[in-house]
């Protein structure tokens, strides 16, 4: 199955976090979760979405039939219905050694707070954090640039008020042919910032394959605060004043907050 297309990994994001999602298409999907950030954040999206149904729903109690199953499951059946033995001594054994297995889970229940409390990020991802904070998702521009056919290729993200770019290529990329590079010249990938009223300016290259971090002149908020559009072209020169016409990759600048 190809994970490049939006709109399937839009439908399977959704599954995942309404729990439809299962089997083997559920494992496939978590391994892809691990791997790739645009995944990550369709899927913290619609946590966003979908969590604010839970705070409407209303608060239901289960009947005392369904305690008393649970009970009836749990509890082994020597537990419940052997007489005490041994007397007062055996009783009181019992009854420390009960008080005794208490006191330990709740002092394991209290430290594991404790610790998710101090290092929330060591049991859910900085994402994850933010959401239960009450941010859906860190403050960020991003892109998502795919193919005339609509595959995606290339996740581009900045923190609002960053100087780093992360360009991360989720899709297979083939340079087309071209006289630079039948000469033995090459050619790179250019990142275009194309703002609604000017003209567009470089952010960056784009790999091949896997990911990049560049260093921005400025802050991502001074410099893509009115960008609506990103491009990728293939440019032969190392430093491109204008766009080639060789334009590979295009999609939305997207602002998170």
């Amino acid at each position: 199955m190809r994970y490049t297309h939006p709109a399937l990994l839009d439908h399977l994001a959704s599954a995942y976090v309404l729990g439809t999602l299962g089997g083997g298409a559920r494992r496939r999907f978590e391994r892809l979760l691990r791997d790739r950030s645009d995944v990550q954040l369709l899927v913290a999206q619609w946590e966003g979405r979908l969590g604010m149904l839970a705070s409407s729903v209303p608060v239901q109690q289960p009947p005392q039939r369904v305690w008393a199953a649970i009970e009836a499951r749990t509890r082994p059946r020597d537990v419940k219905d052997a007489a005490p033995q041994g007397g007062w001594a055996g009783v009181l054994w019992r009854r420390h050694g009960v008080l005794q297995g208490l006191a330990g889970v709740v002092l394991g229940v209290v430290a594991t707070v404790a610790l998710v409390a101090a290092v929330p990020t060591l049991f859910v991802s900085s994402d994850q954090v933010a959401l239960r904070a009450g941010d859906k998702l860190p403050q960020a521009y991003v892109g998502l640039l795919t193919d005339a056919a609509g595959n995606g290729k290339v996740l581009v993200s900045s923190l609002r008020h960053g100087r780093t770019l992360t360009v991360k290529v989720i899709g297979p990329i083939t340079l087309p042919a071209t006289p630079a590079t039948v000469a033995g010249a090459a050619p790179q990938l250019v990142l275009w910032a194309v703002p609604a009223d000017g003209v567009p300016f470089v952010l960056g290259t784009v790999p091949v394959a896997g990911s990049a971090v560049s260093v921005l002149p400025d802050t991502s908020e001074k410099l893509l605060l009115k960008v609506s559009k990103l491009m990728v072209t293939l440019e032969t020169s190392t430093t491109p004043q204008v766009p080639s016409s060789t334009v590979l990759f295009t999609g939305n600048c997207a602002k998170l907050w």
